[in-house]
């Protein structure tokens, strides 16, 4: 059974909290943080997690979409990220393994993310240290765009690594889930579901997310 991470991106903001209780039978809330450079877009800072930490208990999982992210890591985890996760595409691989090793002394989780055009090797150098993966199974920046099929592969790939070295590392993913792509990227072998629009458009979010969970 995956774990159910819906993305606030897809919240309204304008009742955060309430939008946060309505998913609060989620296993992590999906908090992305994007910088205008690494993404061209640009979303939530540290004030609006360190909000967000004060409203819930649920274990808040950080996505950094910005340029040379080791600035970042450990700030993000003081406003009150569980997991911090960063792309390794973003960052030199001394600065990746001194960021994970950082999170990993203050108690947070380190997690690495790779863009649709990234081969999945690139995280291969850190896999021993990661708590978690994110396959993004479309193009960062943006909600609401069609999930990409030929990611399964990566996805599949991560997995039997994962199994081989019996690693404790969760496999996530995000972009386009919806009932539909989580069943595809559950068999493939991811163990977390990313989804935005599909759980804060369900008439019945609880329900939703169950049926997600249940995969």
């Amino acid at each position: 059974m995956p774990k159910v991470a819906p993305s606030i991106l897809a919240a309204n903001f304008t009742r955060l909290k309430e939008e946060i209780d309505s998913v609060q039978s989620a296993d992590y809330l999906h908090f992305d943080v994007m910088d205008g450079m690494f993404v061209d877009n640009i979303s939530f800072g540290f004030p609006v997690l360190g909000a967000v930490r004060k409203v819930t208990s649920m274990m808040l999982d950080v996505h950094l979409m910005v340029h040379s992210p080791m600035r970042y890591t450990k700030r993000f985890a003081e406003a009150g990220g569980d997991i911090i996760t960063f792309h390794v595409e973003a960052e030199t691989e001394d600065n990746t393994k001194k960021a994970i090793a950082e999170l990993h002394s203050i108690g947070k989780k380190a997690g690495l993310s790779i863009k649709p055009n990234t081969p999945a090797d690139a995280v291969l150098p850190f896999l021993d240290t990661l708590d978690l993966i994110l396959v993004m199974t479309v193009e960062p920046g943006y909600g609401g765009q069609k999930f990409m099929n030929d990611m399964l592969e990566k996805i599949a790939f991560l997995r039997g690594i994962k199994d081989n070295k019996n690693l404790k590392c969760e496999i996530e993913v995000d972009g386009g889930i919806n009932l539909e792509t989580a069943k595809k990227c559950v068999k493939a072998g991811a163990t977390v579901l990313v989804a935005g629009e599909d759980i804060f458009g369900a008439a019945d979010r609880a329900s939703h997310i169950t049926k997600l969970q249940s995969l």
